[in-house]
């Protein structure tokens, strides 16, 4: 009967001349490609961030390295980074048997949170090199990512703007009621005076120097007025403290509605990920970028929860980077404004910008409404409109308006003559007097010029393309690489994990593609050696099938 033989288990086994980690890599694997283009990016301005003296520290590129290795796998805890660097053979081969452990990889993603966004253009700048994008193209989106902040650390705007004037309020009543000279000449009543943490700070310092120099009470109603003057000046400065407290928030706030007490740089917005369905506002930041064939080009963090007043400064981040504007921009609706358009048309950018009802109006059904201004006939060389019932409307003035960002817009007022007895009045409008509309005819130029290209074959295209673009990129980022919340507070430390994001995602988007051309490269090789294999086989069976029938014969 033949004996059982197995293999030698050793574990404990001393190998004197040790394998090479990498023998057990692919060589098409994506650490190996995160390694090459780590190698050949430039780090030099990471030097400045170390001290010459005191225990040499990792690597730079050894810990980005790792870091975007573990990004790429949606691994974004320092403490499982640290714990793959000790069992995983990818990140085994990539510190080369180095083992920084969390506080230290956490220490560096914050020591080079001002360096990380020039390796993220440098990385770009690399793949406009080897043909993946142009960078004359610009998909703009946004969405809207939660915040670390808890989501009941809320302070609104006007609930301390109204707390603010009551309390003004209450510190005026107090110092009317206090009979010294220093408090009267410091509180006019006649006029209104606005106080300030400083202002009642000396008012109470000096009505405490007056109290110490007034004698020792002697009767019962003298040491009960000493008491009132004592709890009086407490309660100024309890005022004093809360009015201190109010101002800083106002602060805080700046031009925002409101922000979060744990993370001052939130502000409290409507989120698509709504488990409860109440539409309950959470902390987060509006996150803007810009793709081309879904590789992340550029991006950056707003407080205002509309994408309306970002598309300027996100251009003007993009230029920045690049030193150059894109020639093409393409983004939805939410950017149709007034000040976006001239402002792509100022700096040579063609937009293909959609604008509010324009997917309306593509429908086959649809039609306008004739008494709005829009579809009311306007004489452009003599400057007015004609009501459905044909009596001209003329021009009364001009109405400025300021948007948010202090861009001025102006629209024309055009008033009917009578239209007292009209049979269409019910149906025109329903205020009183003549009617006025207001029609802003430079927006309307930009609508008419958005409409031609966005109807044409290029804006057809680009229209098309713009779904599969910013779109993917966030059902990628949020659902399959499950980067769905913050994990750091504070609006330098979100752009800082988001750069190593943007990286990682690029990478890896990157890997992606080289590995379908070589599927394709495989696949094409694959199918001309079938070909000719087949070709060779039919001619074979010819020559047999020829001489089997001759054999016949």
């Amino acid at each position: 009967m033949a004996k059982l033989h197995f293999r030698p288990y050793i574990p404990n086994q001393t190998v004197l001349f040790p394998q090479r980690i990498d023998e057990n890599i692919a060589e098409n694997a994506p650490v190996r490609i995160v390694n090459a283009i780590v190698d050949n990016l430039h780090l030099d301005n990471f030097k400045k961030l170390y001290r010459e003296t005191g225990r040499w520290p990792y690597h730079p590129k050894m810990m980005l390295k790792v870091i975007l290795y573990a990004y790429m796998n949606n691994i974004y805890s320092c403490r499982k980074i640290e714990q793959l660097l000790l069992r995983d053979i990818h990140y085994i081969w990539l510190s080369g048997h180095q083992k920084p452990d969390f506080v230290t990889i956490n220490r560096f993603r914050n020591r080079v949170k001002e360096e990380i966004n020039n390796v993220f253009t440098q990385l770009i700048l690399i793949l406009a090199d080897k043909g993946f994008i142009s960078l004359d193209v610009e998909y703009i989106d946004g969405t809207k990512i939660e915040s670390k902040a808890n989501k009941y650390t809320f302070v609104w705007r006007k609930t301390v703007e109204r707390n603010r004037a009551k309390l003004i309020d209450k510190i005026r009543v107090l110092l009317e009621q206090v009979d010294e000279s220093i408090a009267q000449e410091n509180s006019v009543k006649d006029t209104p005076v606005e106080f300030s943490p400083a202002m009642l700070s000396d008012i109470v310092n000096e009505l405490k120097n007056a109290l110490e120099h007034v004698p020792e009470p002697n009767g019962k109603e003298e040491k009960k007025a000493r008491r009132q003057k004592k709890k009086q000046i407490k309660e100024l400065e309890s005022h004093r403290d809360k009015l201190m407290e109010y101002d800083n928030h106002l602060d805080i706030l700046g031009e925002r509605n409101s922000y979060s007490k744990t993370d001052h740089d939130a502000t409290f917005m409507r989120m698509k990920e709504d488990a409860m369905k109440n539409g309950q506002t959470k902390p987060g930041y509006n996150l803007q970028i810009g793709t081309e064939n879904q590789f992340i080009t550029d991006f950056g963090f707003f407080p205002n929860p509309t994408d309306t007043l970002t598309l300027i400064p996100f251009f003007t981040s993009f230029l920045h980077r690049y030193e150059r504007l894109p020639g093409i921009g393409v983004a939805d609706s939410g950017y149709g404004a007034e000040e976006n358009y001239r402002f792509m048309q100022e700096n040579g950018i063609e937009s293909f910008g959609k604008y509010n009802f324009f997917h309306k109006e593509q429908r086959p059904r649809y039609t306008p409404n004739p008494f709005h201004a829009d579809s009311l006939y306007y004489n452009e060389d003599e400057d007015y409109y004609v009501c459905p019932m044909g009596q001209h409307m003329n021009r009364i003035g001009t109405k400025r308006d300021k948007t948010a960002s202090g861009y001025v817009t102006q629209s024309a007022r055009y008033k009917a003559q009578r239209c007292e007895g009209c049979p269409l009045r019910g149906s025109c409008f329903k205020a009183r007097g003549n009617r006025i509309i207001e029609v802003n005819h430079r927006l309307n130029e930009y609508k008419k010029r958005a409409r031609e290209r966005q109807t044409s074959e290029e804006g057809i295209k680009h229209r098309g393309r713009r779904c599969i673009e910013p779109e993917a990129v966030f059902g990628q980022m949020k659902y399959n690489m499950v980067y769905q919340r913050f994990r750091h507070v504070g609006k330098d430390k979100v752009t800082m994990d988001f750069a190593f994001f943007a990286i990682a995602f690029n990478i890896k988007k990157m890997c992606a593609k080289l590995a379908k051309e070589g599927y394709r490269t495989l696949y094409k090789l694959i199918n001309s050696l079938y070909s000719r294999w087949r070709k060779h086989y039919r001619t074979q069976i010819v020559i047999m099938t020829y001489t089997t029938r001759k054999i016949a014969a």
